[in-house]
Parts: C-alpha cells; sequence; structure tokens
C-alpha cells in the first residue's frame, strides 16, 4: 500500500460527486491490499461487498476535543449509528491524505491538517441489520481542524465534541452503540497499547 499512501495526486473532480455519478468510483483490492481495478462507490456495498480501500479519520479540535458523529438515517450502512468523525473512500489516483482532506470539507465543512496515520494496516469486516457488508482496508488516521463544524446533512445526523477518555469509557459499557468499526480501532489500540497516538500531539496521558 506504501505506492498508495503516498502518491501524489490532484483530483479535477469536485469534493462531492452527485449519486451515481460514474466518477465516484473506489478502489478494489486484492488479498495484498494491493489495487485490482475500480466499482462504483454507489454500487459496491451490498450483501458481496468486495475488499476495497477506505480509511477512517478521528478530528480534533483547538481545545483537544474529539469530534465523534451520528450517522445521517439516510445511510445505506449503520444508520443513525454513532462513530468517529468521518471516513471515506479515496478515489482512484488519490492519496489517502487527499481523501482526508477532501472528506473533511465535503462532510463536516472544515479543513483538515497535522493529518498522521495511527493504525495505518487496519482492516475489518461487518455485516449490519439488514445484510449489508462493509470489507475495508481502512487505515486510520488523526488530524486537526480549526473553525465551525457544518455537517452534510446526508452525512451526519448529529454530533458532539468529547475527551478521549469519554470515548475509551463509551466502547467499553456500550460497544452495541456505535459502529463496528469504532469498536474494532478501539480494540486494535488496545492491542498496540497505542492508545497515546489518538491524542494530538504534545498532550499529556495518562497510562
Amino acid at each position: 500500500m506504501e505506492t498508495v499512501l503516498h502518491q501524489n495526486s490532484a483530483s479535477p473532480e469536485p469534493d462531492r460527486l452527485p449519486p451515481g455519478d460514474p466518477r465516484d468510483l473506489v478502489v478494489l483490492l486484492d488479498d495484498d491490499h494491493q489495487p485490482r481495478g475500480t466499482a462504483s462507490r454507489s454500487a459496491v456495498h451490498s450483501h458481496y461487498t468486495p475488499l476495497h480501500l477506505a480509511f477512517s479519520c478521528y478530528l480534533f479540535d483547538a481545545d483537544d476535543r474529539l469530534l465523534v458523529t451520528r450517522r445521517s438515517l439516510t445511510k445505506r450502512s449503520w444508520p443513525g449509528v454513532w462513530t468517529n468523525s468521518f471516513c471515506g473512500h479515496p478515489r482512484p489516483q488519490e492519496s489517502l491524505l487527499d481523501a482526508v482532506r477532501r472528506h473533511g470539507r465535503s462532510e463536516l465543512g472544515v479543513d483538515t491538517h497535522d493529518i498522521r496515520p495511527v493504525l495505518p494496516e487496519f482492516s475489518y469486516r461487518a455485516v449490519d441489520a439488514a445484510g449489508v457488508v462493509e470489507n475495508e482496508f481502512c487505515p486510520v488516521f488523526v488530524a486537526r481542524a480549526d473553525g465551525a463544524v457544518t455537517p452534510h446533512p446526508d452525512e451526519v445526523a448529529e454530533l458532539a465534541w468529547i475527551t478521549v477518555d469519554d470515548l475509551r469509557d463509551t466502547i467499553r459499557v456500550a460497544p452495541w452503540a456505535v459502529s463496528p468499526w469504532l469498536v474494532a480501532q478501539t480494540r486494535a489500540l488496545d492491542e498496540s497499547d497505542a492508545w497515546h497516538l489518538l491524542r494530538p500531539v504534545g498532550t499529556e496521558t495518562a497510562p
């Protein structure tokens, strides 16, 4: 995945494309997480979702608060579920960092900076109550944002600014209330003893 992570490119398409736009593609991956083609984003998520490239981002503000969001009720998978700040799919020939910046603008109306990976090899597969499958190689990033968040209604129903400790407590007592990838990512942070990576640079952490 190194070539995808560090590829320099600038997509000529707008940040947000209309539903079903033929340019709105995701990158399909083989078992070694190498690109093997593309598929329409609107059609790829089904009962037989192939492995594809995605990302998750945890966004902090100037006060070191973490943004969590509740997915729009119109979402095809896991509607109305609380999750991390935002997720998305890079387009073909778009780097992951460019995709993080683009989705920050299109979903939350903010410019992201100080983007860095915290779980660069994360992947997961999950099935929602309707049988829709998520099957993603999904590197996880942390980033900063300045200014007010103005979420797109097709993406976000509600939002809240919390602490990392609040997030950890929620996952511990009510994992059923949040997205499965958020639970899996927090478990991965536990297993690698890497919670300190989720906090902004310069923030003191407790054991």
